[in-house]
């Protein structure tokens, strides 16, 4: 559904690159996480692949459409849920949603079935312009599915949500990608990314590090630990052992042995983690 070859993209027409070099693939049905701190070119990148920037060096093609040559059938194939949102705050919430399907060429889904997905039924009457800030990042993200796009975009959907809100949106995002949606999903939160994509790419000054299931990242990186909890003269003990290096596994059974054990449980690495240790920066 997506390739990408060779990607650069200056602000400033010069070498001082915001995307440098990047190239990757993804398939269809596929959910593919793109992660960085803010500044690392996801954006930018995602930008060029909906035609918001113009392409100026590498090879992009979207949904069987070459962006050098963006037609505006690829626009019938894809969806947009944007970080900031973009709402007519003079139409209600599901005027916005009418007025956006009608840019479509396809048929487009029920205004009212997307306004209760997202739970602003009993709102949808409401001007946009009334909304709170959570409530206008759902109304977009209703609005990017309206088309039943094949390829949807996804930037930090669950921003700014309170926890109940951001489980409806992850559900949806599964539910959507069991239909064989494929996904683009752009954050910095490597926890939505680790429950939803099948793959992700790291990408830090506009180059990507590395690519590679949540999975195969945590068995390559990450430490296999169990965390202990025992007493000791009566005072509470926490200790982590690896269960790779053989001398710790040995202290572990000595502990089990000789200690009353209170609560003992495995412990793997984060994609925060893992994304530190690759790539030596963090996600601020």
């Amino acid at each position: 559904m997506i390739k990408v070859k060779n990607l650069y993209h200056s602000y400033s027409n010069d070498e001082n690159y915001a995307v440098d070099d990047v190239s990757f693939e993804i398939s269809k049905g596929e959910i593919f996480g793109f992660l960085g701190p803010s500044g690392a070119g996801k954006s930018t990148t995602q930008n060029i692949l909906t035609g918001l920037l113009q392409l100026q060096k590498g090879e992009v093609e979207v949904a069987g459409y070459d962006v050098k040559h963006i037609k505006n059938k690829m626009f019938n194939k894809i969806g947009m849920s944007f970080e900031q949102s973009n709402v007519y705050n003079k139409m209600s919430g599901l005027e916005n949603l009418e007025f956006y399907g009608k840019l479509f060429d396809v048929d487009t889904r029920n205004p009212m079935e997307l306004i209760k997905m997202v739970g602003l039924d009993g709102k949808e009457n409401i001007k946009a312009g009334k909304y709170s800030k959570g409530m206008k990042h759902r109304l977009t993200f209703a609005r990017s599915m309206i088309n039943n796009p094949e390829l949807w975009f996804l930037d930090e959907p669950t921003t700014g949500l309170d926890p109940a809100i951001a489980s409806n949106i992850k559900d949806i995002i599964k539910e959507e990608n069991n239909k064989g949606v494929t996904i683009f999903l752009t954050t910095h939160n490597m926890y939505i990314a680790d429950e939803l994509c099948d793959r992700v790419a790291f990408i830090v000054d506009g180059k990507i590090r590395l690519i590679d299931s949540p999975k195969e990242l945590k068995l390559k990186y990450g430490e296999k630990l169990v965390e202990v909890e025992y007493l000791r003269e009566g005072k509470p003990i926490k200790e982590s052992y690896s269960t790779v290096v053989e001398e710790e596994k040995n202290q572990l059974i000595k502990v089990i042995k000789e200690n009353n054990i209170q609560t003992m449980h495995t412990k793997e690495a984060t994609l925060e983690e893992i994304f530190i240790k690759v790539t030596g920066r963090g996600l601020v």
